[in-house]
């Protein structure tokens, strides 16, 4: 599959759950994430904090679309959601 969304995923460099949140959409065809390493730059993490209402990474952004964390991004995946979200189609 590829995808026509752009993806956005604020992490961190240590974290499990960033990981697993990538393996997944890496699964789903998505060839490019746009990470934005929080623990690199507090800017980032006060603007992740300000469009999310959240403190915890990973955050997903698909296109404009706020998915949430690792955990949101798998129920999202699991009743059927992420691949219409994705834009995914057959290659």
């Amino acid at each position: 599959m590829s995808t026509n969304s752009p993806i956005r995923m604020y992490a961190t460099a240590v974290c499990p759950y960033c990981v697993r949140a990538e393996q997944l959409l890496r699964r789903k065809g998505v060839a490019e994430i746009e990470k934005i390493r929080i623990d690199l730059d507090p800017a980032r993490r006060d603007e992740m904090m300000n469009l999310t209402g959240r403190r915890t990474v990973p955050q997903i952004f698909i296109g404009d679309y706020h998915v949430g964390g690792c955990d949101d991004l798998y129920e999202l995946d699991r009743s059927g959601g992420l691949d219409p979200l994705l834009g995914a189609s057959p290659v």
